[in-house]
């Protein structure tokens, strides 16, 4: 990677599941410290192509992969890639929340604990620190020990990037994070989005053109499997080069 700036380069990426091509000669750089979003219609290839950057994609069966996928300079289907290095650096929060049938604490030290971290003062650090990231911690510093699957489902999905958040990842992956939620509950991740990449570099799917217009600086658009535009959020939304994309940001095609 040329530029010190990107945390992807993506070149002539390719996916099948089984006969069906559902990633088209993806060429692509994301940019660190940015929020990326990624919108276009349902079935257009976006949640296949953000599992494919923790490689997740591969718990699919009969999926194939050709291109390449570098991150920091290294290619994450290189065979010297530790699949478990690359998720702890590429962090995931799925669409629905799913906590695990733990307290709190346990689902935000959960990661930690996997990776050897005994100490209770340091877990308790870390779930702290993690909890405050994610804005959760004021409303459950005194119920820490209640289960997670307890909360209400805005809190849930903050519990579930807390935990993501405790493995110190560089890059956040998000698979329409709020679409289960309410409107406070949506807003809530927002703010929490907003703060989060001064740290992260993060990446979300999104079905919600406006969430896209609030919360990212890079807009990239796909349709059919393919990259039909990636620019600035303001360009993509008021003067898009590409009549595409024009036309389903204004709606003629959802």
């Amino acid at each position: 990677m040329e530029n010190n700036n990107l945390i992807y380069a993506i070149k002539e990426l390719n996916l099948w599941y089984g006969n069906n091509q559902a990633l088209k000669n993806v060429n692509m750089n994301i940019r660190k410290k940015n929020v990326t979003a990624i919108i276009g219609p349902s079935g257009c290839g976006k949640s296949t192509f953000i599992k494919v950057l923790n490689r997740m994609i591969e718990l699919v069966p009969n999926v194939k992969i050709t291109g390449s996928v570098l991150i920091d300079d290294k290619d994450i289907f290189s065979d010297e890639t530790s699949l478990i290095d690359l998720r702890c650096k590429v962090g995931m929060v799925f669409q629905k929340a799913n906590p695990f049938p733990k307290s709190i604490f346990e689902n935000v030290a959960f990661g930690p604990k996997m990776q050897g971290i005994t100490s209770k003062d340091k877990l308790y650090h870390l779930v702290e620190r993690s909890l405050k990231q994610a804005a959760l911690w004021d409303e459950v510093k005194d119920r820490l020990h209640d289960p997670g699957q307890g909360l209400s489902g805005g809190q849930q999905q903050r519990l579930c990037i807390a935990r993501t958040l405790a493995m110190e990842p560089e890059v956040l992956l998000m698979d329409e994070p709020t679409s289960a939620l309410d409107p406070i509950a949506t807003l809530k991740i927002e703010e929490l989005i907003h703060e989060l990449k001064e740290s992260y570099n993060i990446i979300i799917v999104t079905h919600n053109m406006q969430q896209a217009a609030r919360v990212s600086d890079r807009t990239i658009f796909f349709l059919n499997g393919e990259v039909i535009e990636e620019d600035e959020t303001d360009v993509i939304f008021t003067k898009p080069k590409e009549q595409k994309t024009n036309d389903y940001i204004t709606g003629r095609f959802s």
